[in-house]
């Protein structure tokens, strides 16, 4: 049961709105905001936030101590192509600053929840109905630093009991807070470059089919799997989850329904477009449903529609 809840990585895509969220269901003062920014967004700062870089282990330990923290949402990490380009960094956030909650959890017997990512797995995967269980060689950075985390997660769990459990969540799409350099950015930017400029540039191809999820989806995905029942679950962690398996082209014609003047072009990048070709094309999540009840309220057609509306409600405040 959460009564007190750690959010690292607070000011990103993820853990802005899942902070809300969990603030709306436990209380303002029971959900603690940490980002490695000296100052919180106005949302945040309505509620208790703190800098905090997660490679400090001590930090993590006292932070956890002092606010008697039961559950840990460990959300703080470097993206997919950003992870390309710092690889030494991105190691040393996302691998260490985890190891740091997870050591913490264990001493004070928390809860983490570990977002996994359709990066974890590579080359040798099957690309359609992607299985729960199958082989995974990442060839990435981003996609090594998550599979070692989902490694870590488990074994903390069979090892000494950490109640670790996480979600190999696919591109999250949002209106709220700008991604952090990912390989499926494209699918926020393009609804500004519709809104603003009926036109956008896009770094992948055309036809690169990859999961998508809409953030209120992604959300409750994140606290319904913390809520569920141990004993139901065999897995515990890295749920394959997904909502929908889309392309550019297919995202574009979905906008184009809406906004009849806009144009996709595309200017695909080498770097993005060879991550996205390693990544499966459709998950089956399958594991997630019979285990914890999982089932993804928005398809591409509602996601667009609200997209829209509450995008456009932003941009013209």
């Amino acid at each position: 049961m959460m009564d007190k809840v750690l959010v690292t990585g607070a000011t990103g895509q993820l853990g802005s709105e899942l902070t809300q969220a969990l603030r709306q269901k436990l209380g303002v003062d029971n959900v603690i905001a940490a980002g490695h920014q000296r100052s919180a967004s106005l949302e945040l700062a309505q509620g208790p936030f703190i800098q905090m870089d997660v490679r400090d282990s001590q930090v993590v330990t006292d932070v956890i101590n002092d606010y008697q923290v039961d559950t840990v949402f460990h959300l703080a990490a470097l993206l997919s192509a950003v992870a390309e380009r710092l690889p030494k960094q991105a190691w040393d956030i996302n691998i260490n600053g985890l190891l740091n909650v997870l050591e913490a959890a264990r001493e004070r017997q928390c809860a983490v929840f570990f977002p996994s990512s359709i990066g974890a797995f590579g080359t040798g995967t099957p690309v359609f109905n992607t299985p729960q269980d199958t082989i995974q060689r990442p060839n990435t950075l981003y996609g090594i630093s998550k599979l070692s985390g989902e490694l870590l997660c488990d074994y903390y769990q069979q090892r000494f009991s950490v109640d670790a459990r996480g979600l190999r969540f696919p591109g999250l799409i949002s209106y709220q807070t700008l991604p952090g350099g990912g390989t499926t950015d494209y699918a926020v930017e393009i609804f500004y470059a519709a809104l603003q400029q009926q036109s956008y540039d896009c770094f992948l191809r055309a036809d690169s089919q990859l999961d998508m999820m809409y953030m209120p989806d992604a959300v409750n995905a994140a606290i319904a799997l913390m809520e569920a029942d141990p004993a139901q679950l065999t897995h515990h962690n890295a749920f394959n989850v997904t909502a929908m398996s889309i392309t550019p082209a297919q995202l574009a014609a979905e906008i184009r329904r809406h906004i009849s003047e806009f144009e996709i072009r595309y200017s695909v990048d080498p770097i993005r477009q060879a991550i996205a070709d390693t990544w499966p094309k459709h998950m089956d999540d399958s594991c997630a449903h019979a285990e914890w009840g999982w089932q993804a309220e928005f398809g591409l057609s509602e996601m667009v529609s609200d997209m829209l509306d509450k995008l456009a409600i932003k941009l013209s405040g």
